[in-house]
């Protein structure tokens, strides 16, 4: 009979762990006392330093349940700060060793007492936690300050990956979360920009590599610009930026920031990145042309806060860790001496005719009934608009022929093509439905 195919560990794996920094609490609170261990008891630390090693092989649970390999040291640190959250006794243990502590977690000073490290293994605890760190680095730790009596807490996202956990983070001071999950297969581009979205994904996702191995330059971000007519999948593109990290995308409204008094702007825009930074989320800002457009003279007191505002918000998105994605529909108005600051630069180009078609097709309700004559390859070549465009004329589409208790047809469709060109504020005539004219029901026109 064949054996069963290994499971992935669980968080339940990593046992031991909690048992060994048990026994050593407990150890701890002796030696305060001036007791000493037994054999024994020497004997059953040492069992439990085994077992803890062989979670920690490259094989081991650790690597399985994490993805990536630490030194020893590294271990020690990141299960002392997930074990007050894992297992509830190691937190009581840990407030109990640090008199007058309100809170669970272990600081580095205990975690060099627990560890019985000499002064040369202190310093190498304390660079193990500096910001440039691998702890930091990969997001595993939050630590404020380089305080020796400071807490040192796990990362939401990490507990929440360790124990399948949803991760509810809350949204950052003038952000929205965008409630929209995409996959790279429901992007409609072209090859080359996919292959440029994906290149951005690289800073992100092997910035271990480049800079904790390579050595390579520490820069914050990365920061994208995505630029093309509005309705052509930039925001959607961030979505699935974001879902492709399993992070969440949040929308910022600078009208919710910017203010009239003098040094507001940059107070709320702090809120922001200090709420964000190094979180799992992708921040959006919308309409950067109105941000970094072509600087003038300054004329007037107003113009020098301005750009002094956007001096600040510029600065805090380069050292701001985690990625930034600003849009635009005018991407001239830019001021060039910005977009060099940036990692990437993405057009959203207007889509053609096969990529009009293969919008209808996907964006029409699967499951609806369609009449025989609605030819995804036809609307793409009757109207040229973008997905945005052809996202709700489907919808709209789909609306009239369920009112109507009918399949949808080329009727709802011209109905609902016309609708959308009407929003575009123009006057309008039939023939700008192309070959869906025919099709436009007389009474959208007001005609008998």
């Amino acid at each position: 009979m064949n054996s069963p195919l290994p499971l992935t560990p669980t968080v339940s794996a990593l046992e031991p762990e909690w048992e060994r920094l048990d026994f050593l609490a407990w150890s701890l609170s002796r030696s305060r006392r001036g007791e000493s261990l037994a054999d024994e008891e020497i004997a059953r630390l040492r069992e439990l330093q085994t077992e803890v090693d062989a979670l920690r092989e490259p094989d081991g649970a650790w690597k399985s349940l994490l993805g990536f390999q630490l030194n020893h040291l590294e271990y020690d640190i990141l299960a002392c700060a997930l074990g007050p959250e894992l297992e509830p006794r190691l937190g009581w243990s840990f407030q109990n060793l640090q008199a007058g502590a309100a809170q669970p977690w272990a600081t580095r000073s205990l975690i060099q007492e627990l560890l019985a490290l000499d002064a040369t293994q202190g310093e190498q605890l304390r660079r193990a936690l500096a910001p440039g760190s691998a702890l930091r680095r990969r997001r595993l730790l939050r630590l404020d300050h380089d305080d020796p009596y400071r807490p040192i807490m796990p990362e939401g996202w990490l507990v929440a990956h360790l124990t399948g956990r949803p991760l509810e983070l809350p949204p950052p001071p003038g952000a929205t979360a965008v409630n929209q999950r995409a996959t790279w297969d429901d992007l409609v581009l072209p090859a080359s920009r996919l292959y440029m979205l994906r290149e951005f994904l690289l800073w992100i996702e092997q910035r271990d590599i480049v800079v904790g191995s390579w050595g390579g330059q520490q820069v914050g971000g990365p920061v994208a610009l995505f630029a093309g007519p509005s309705g052509t999948g930039k925001t959607f593109a961030a979505s699935v930026i974001a879902h492709a990290l399993g992070w969440r995308l949040y929308r910022v409204d600078l009208g919710r920031l910017v203010s009239k008094y003098v040094g507001e702007t940059e107070e709320n825009l702090n809120q922001l990145f200090d709420a964000a930074h190094g979180q799992p989320m992708v921040l959006q800002f919308d309409e950067a042309d109105a941000l970094f457009a072509k600087r003038g003279e300054v004329k007037e007191a107003r113009d020098r806060y301005a750009n002094m505002e956007v001096s600040h918000l510029l600065t805090r998105i380069e050292a701001h860790d985690g990625p930034c994605i600003l849009t635009t529909n005018m991407r001239r108005q830019l001021d060039s001496a910005f977009t060099r600051r940036f990692q990437m630069v993405v057009e959203f180009p207007r889509p053609d005719a096969p990529s009009r078609a293969e919008l209808w097709r996907r964006l029409l309700p699967p499951r609806a009934p369609l009449e025989p004559a609605v030819d995804p390859a036809f609307l793409g070549n009757a109207v040229p608009f973008t997905g945005g465009g052809i996202r709700n004329a489907a919808l709209h589409a789909a609306y009239l022929a369920a009112g109507q208790g009918k399949a949808i047809g080329l009727a709802q469709i011209a109905h609902a093509v016309w609708r959308e060109l009407a929003k575009e504020g123009r006057e309008i005539s039939p023939q700008d439905l192309g070959p869906l004219a025919p099709h436009l029901p007389k009474e959208v026109l007001g005609e008998d």
